[in-house]
């Protein structure tokens, strides 16, 4: 089969071009500042690149783009849209009624608008991209592939919040994850690189990257991990606080005269590497020999690498130890 995979942002939209039987990636880009102006698409394909600017307002267009690119003379890799089987979407979170991989109807696509509250900052991106797909080739399917989806197993004491019943049995409030089909993907390879089942053993995951999150992965199962109720949670990040003494937010409101929301943002959108380094978050930029020695920069990443090795060790004692080949440790 030859799948298009599409994880939709809210001005951006990533694709890979798969032939699932041979695992090869025929072609992959993204497009970005959609509805932002100045928007282009990044391509690749048959060994060679291109970027290509466009005045695109909305996902459609950006679908339209992306399908006459891998359809065009120059670079393409299929003749026509009908050799695409089926559409995938990663959807970050939609609530416990979605765990598990989906068939997206236009009921289903109904109940997602419902429930973007869950994942307010990256439901509308998803739901976009499902629509543009719609639009755009009706008769081809779509399947949704949750974030979370990996995390379903873990226990109720790990998932469940300390708060009233009420908040999780009416609203679903509790630990969800995220980064699922990453943590998935790596304790597998984890797995095949020790040549021991996957079952067999006790893996920590790290996903280290402008979003950022560890789970603890025991018997092939993630039985905690570090994002909760939204990715807002667990690690300091590129832009996310992580965690945070939920007091603070009422406590800046009345400081500053702002929303809950409008401080939840700022925790969002202007904390973390960016709040601590004076509004710089990219790594490759701290890291450079130009800025590695800057008080800022040290702190931020001392601060980073100290969160990052709290769960390691937060985990490794949620599973009793590790497993390395034959020998269990605690380290």
């Amino acid at each position: 089969m030859k799948i298009l995979v599409i994880n939709a942002g809210s001005s951006t939209l990533k694709f890979q071009f798969l032939n699932t039987e041979s695992g090869e990636v025929l072609a992959k880009g993204n497009v970005e500042r959609i509805g932002e102006g100045a928007s282009f698409l990044s391509y690749k394909a048959n060994g060679q690149s291109l970027k290509m600017e466009e005045d695109i307002s909305n996902h459609a267009e950006a679908m339209e783009l992306v399908i006459s690119t891998l359809t065009s003379k120059d670079m393409g890799v299929i003749g026509d849209i009908g050799e695409v089987d089926a559409f995938g979407h990663r959807i970050v979170n939609a609530g416990e009624k979605y765990f598990d991989p989906i068939l997206v109807t236009e009921e289903v696509l109904a109940d997602f608008k419902t429930r973007v509250d869950f994942s307010p900052l990256h439901m509308p991106g998803g739901i976009a991209g499902i629509e543009a797909c719609f639009k755009i080739a009706p008769e081809i399917k779509n399947v949704a592939v949750f974030d979370i989806g990996f995390h379903k197993n873990m226990p109720d004491y790990a998932y469940r919040y300390a708060i009233d019943n009420r908040y999780y049995t009416e609203y679903g409030i509790r630990r969800y994850g995220a980064h699922g089909t990453s943590h998935y993907f790596v304790s597998r390879e984890c797995a095949k690189l020790m040549e021991k089942p996957v079952e067999d053993l006790k893996i920590i995951t790290c996903h280290l990257g402008g979003g950022a999150s560890v789970s603890a992965v025991k018997d092939g199962h993630s039985i905690d991990t570090s994002m909760g109720f939204t990715p807002l949670e667990g690690l300091m990040m590129n832009t996310r606080s992580g965690d945070i003494d939920a007091s603070v937010v009422e406590f800046i409101c009345k400081k500053e005269n702002l929303t809950a929301s409008e401080v939840v943002k700022k925790l969002n959108k202007e904390s973390g590497i960016y709040a601590i380094n004076n509004g710089v978050s990219d790594m490759r930029e701290l890291t450079s020999a130009e800025n590695i020695k800057s008080e800022s920069v040290q702190l931020a990443l001392n601060m980073y690498a100290y969160r990052v090795k709290k769960y390691i060790g937060a985990y490794t004692a949620a599973m009793n130890g590790v497993k390395s080949s034959s020998m269990e440790s605690n380290a």
